[in-house]
């Protein structure tokens, strides 16, 4: 086996908690076991294309196991095949995959462990067909990769999200409202789905399920008529009403997806007390559930990952992203990883234990 003497970490995408536990475990074995220096590349794929990195030192990962966010920092516009780049005509994208090919020969690198999400993994795809020596650490707190049982950052996005619900019951109990919550997800219900069902919300609204107005107007009506004076319902950004669209907060041509979400728990609000008269307040939870120190289950699972991912590279198992399977960490094709996004299945158990309890999901 070709002995490991330099190795490049970067984290790409939105941050979340548990980025710093993979780093760690990936820089501190290949310095002690291998002898091989780390290089941090700053601000994710951003950073392999303009150049930027710093050798880490043991100093630099000691103590970060529990501190959220990235030491390297981070960035999810700056897809090397996609850069964005300001013209004359405005902002326009270019392939500069070459310059990100470039830094990897002039730093001498054996490989790069990259952790992001869906589209860090196509980003570490097309790389490794082009000859790169690149291993994924699945990241994101929508959980929404497939091929893993989980990501690392959902569980202390889930554990936010679940506080919320709980502090917003006593605040509805106390003035006879409906609380509408709107959490984070994109195009996956699972923060929606678990916080809702762990804080016991009433109407749980997920991308996977269009809703039907009256069905809402109804449960909070419902509940109202029967003596019980609040409700909550906890709603997620992808979410949409059967006979409508998602709700778009803006478009940002830098971003991989441009599209940023945001603002279905403001209509929902206003069309419940609307439709109901049953005075309604909205949370919108937003970055608080990116933030702070990851749980507990976060810090060992990103652990777990980052030393198979350290594994995976000293076997040169490149392409491939290390992946959650029941309790063990495996590994499997990136290509397989990114076939689809891993959205909530109808047939869900979490979908029927909500309905069993009496959660209405607006079908």
């Amino acid at each position: 086996m070709k002995p490991l003497k330099r190795i490049a970490i970067l984290t790409g995408g939105g941050d979340c908690p548990g980025l710093n536990a993979v780093i760690r475990s990936i820089a501190k074995p290949a310095m002690s076991y291998f002898g091989a220096t780390v290089i941090g590349i700053e601000d994710g794929f951003e950073g392999f294309v303009e150049g930027r990195m710093r050798e880490l030192t043991s100093q630099d990962v000691a103590g970060i196991v529990n501190i959220g966010g990235t030491i390297l920092g981070t960035s999810n516009k700056g897809d090397p095949f996609h850069f964005p780049v300001l013209t004359d005509n405005g902002i326009e994208t270019k392939d500069y995959s070459d310059r990100a090919i470039k830094h990897y020969k002039d730093w001498d690198l054996d490989a790069v462990v990259a952790i992001g999400g869906d589209g860090t993994m196509h980003i570490v795809d097309k790389f490794t067909d082009m000859g790169l020596n690149l291993v994924g650490v699945p990241k994101t707190i929508d959980n929404d990769l497939s091929s893993t049982d989980q990501t690392f950052g959902y569980d202390s996005a889930l554990t936010v999200a679940t506080e919320a619900v709980d502090r917003l019951h006593t605040t509805a109990s106390a003035h006879h409202r409906v609380m509408v919550i709107e959490v984070m997800g994109r195009y996956a219900g699972w923060i929606a789905l678990g916080s809702g069902l762990a804080g016991g919300a009433d109407v749980i609204l997920i991308p996977e399920i269009p809703f039907k107005w009256e069905r809402v107007f109804d449960a909070v009506s419902s509940r109202s008529k029967h003596g019980k004076k609040f409700s909550i319902v906890c709603v997620a950004e992808g979410a949409k009403p059967a006979d409508g669209d998602l709700v778009v907060k803006e478009k940002d041509a830098k971003r991989t997806d441009p599209l940023r979400l945001g603002g279905i728990g403001d209509l929902v609000a206003k069309r419940i007390e609307a439709s109901t008269g049953l005075e309604t307040r909205v949370t919108v939870l937003g970055h608080l559930q990116r933030g702070g120190s990851p749980t507990p289950f976060d810090r060992i699972l990103a652990t777990k990952y980052g030393s198979m991912a350290l594994q995976l590279v000293a076997e040169k198992k490149f392409g491939h992203m290390v992946s959650l399977r029941g309790t063990e960490v495996v590994s499997v094709p990136v290509k397989q990883a990114i076939l689809k996004l891993r959205t909530v299945p109808p047939d869900s158990q979490l979908i029927f234990s909500a309905r069993a309890v009496g959660t209405v999901f607006g079908d």
